[in-house]
């Protein structure tokens, strides 16, 4: 089975490639999809968000790193994807994720969309959150894949105290 994993990814944390962990088990392949979006300026351009993911999944087998802009299940059907995963921290994250899942189904009747809970101890994590904890100078290490720390650092011409 094939899943799609779509997403902004803007920066990849470490709860969105716990995710593609356990899907790859899951499903064998995961295709992670990169959003463009043009109502929204990203941190980092397209294409350094697919290098990012390239490079945090390189040691996975069964991944594919793409970017898309339009609707979900339109990329799901394109890329022969038979579900669309996606991961859940908190209950406020289950509504609206629900919400999306039924208006998914609505447009393709037969593409299911598959929750995941995150794990415990990624359950705080959002690209916003570490965003705003990389501005202000904070470590993020413990957050997202080395790329993507070096990446935020240079981003916020930073260098982060290490932690203890």
């Amino acid at each position: 089975m094939r899943a799609l994993y779509p997403g902004s990814f803007d920066p990849l944390t470490l709860g969105h490639l716990d995710l593609i962990e356990r899907g790859s088990q899951l499903f064998g392949e995961v295709v992670v999809a990169v959003l463009q979006n043009p109502g929204k300026t990203p941190a980092f351009p397209l294409e350094q968000r697919l290098a990012q993911i390239q490079t945090a999944t390189h040691h996975l087998s069964g991944i594919q790193v793409i970017s898309f802009d339009g609707l979900t299940v339109r990329c799901a059907l394109d890329t022969g994807s038979d579900v669309i995963l996606r991961g859940l921290r908190a209950m406020s994250d289950f509504e609206y994720e629900l919400q999306i899942a039924h208006t998914n189904r609505s447009l393709e009747p037969d593409l299911e969309t598959v929750f995941l809970a995150t794990t415990a101890h990624h359950s705080f994590l959002s690209s916003s959150v570490v965003k705003e904890v990389a501005r202000f100078g904070g470590q993020v290490d413990h957050m997202v894949p080395p790329v993507v720390a070096d990446d935020l650092r240079r981003l916020f011409n930073q260098s982060f105290r290490q932690r203890p």
